[in-house]
């Protein structure tokens, strides 16, 4: 049965964000995740997730300046020294919250440059992380994102980001495979979850168009649900998607698995 967590960064934001711990725990999760924790003391976290019995699950490495327009910084050139100052900030907040998956945004293209040393660059700081991450037990996902939400991203596809996982040749870095997205730039979901499924290590979902709730769109979520079971994905299944409505409301595809014995929320 896949195990549901909810994204506190999208989710419940009638809210505030410490508050949206609490509304998930009454709406059935007993995960929650979120884009980045560090606007919050790590012990304030800490004590809402002791509170009403949920885990962290992940959360983001610092993207650089995301009000500014960043969307992570792990591809720039000169930014490296930052970076691994965010993998050591990330794993303070990663200790205090007892959360085992953290996701590295691979950032913006700058424009006229080179990909290949973008990428080079990005190998060699995935490792840096990876290897850090590692001697805490805590697995490292890189994620890829569609060119129309995110233009310039610089990974876009699941065979580039697994192509990119196989060179740093860590075994705790995994592929966040984000349902949304790679429906927009690949389709064929239910083959890549099999093929990959040992190498993927976190999934989220929403709904296209208009990254909404399961339901709402074109994706059969039923089906990918039942798909998840028989081929043996045990790990979280992400609630990442801008509700259509009020939050509570816009649940209704998770109380059905619960009706019918799928899915049940723990």
């Amino acid at each position: 049965m896949p195990r549901f967590c909810a994204n506190l960064s999208l989710l419940f934001t009638e809210q505030p964000f410490v508050g949206r711990y609490a509304a998930a725990a009454r709406a059935g999760f007993s995960g929650v995740e979120c884009h980045f924790p560090y606007a919050v003391p790590a012990d304030v976290l800490a004590a809402e997730l002791l509170a009403h019995r949920l885990e962290q699950v992940l959360f983001n490495l610092p993207p650089g300046n995301w009000s500014a327009g960043e969307r992570g910084i792990a591809c720039l050139p000169d930014r490296v020294e930052e970076f691994e100052a965010g993998v050591a900030h990330a794993l303070d907040y990663a200790r205090v919250l007892g959360c085992r998956r953290i996701n590295c945004l691979a950032g913006l293209a700058p424009d006229d440059s080179d990909r290949a040393e973008l990428l080079a660059i990005m190998e060699r700081n995935l490792r840096f992380a990876a290897r850090a991450l590692s001697r805490e037990g805590i697995e490292l996902m890189v994620e890829p994102i569609n060119t129309r939400d995110m233009p310039g991203f610089l990974l876009n596809r699941s065979d580039d980001t697994l192509a990119l996982i196989e060179r740093v040749g860590e075994p705790n870095v995994k592929l966040q495979y984000d349902v949304y997205h790679m429906q927009i730039m690949e389709g064929d979901l239910a083959r890549t979850l099999q093929r990959e499924r040992a190498r993927i290590g976190h999934v989220q979902i929403a709904d296209n168009p208009g990254r909404h709730e399961p339901g709402s769109g074109e994706i059969n979520y039923p089906f990918l649900f039942d798909w998840l079971d028989r081929i043996g994905y045990t790990g979280w299944v992400s609630a990442e998607y801008i509700p259509a409505g009020d939050t509570e409301a816009g649940l209704g595809w998770m109380r059905d698995r619960r009706d019918v014995g799928c899915g049940q929320v723990e």
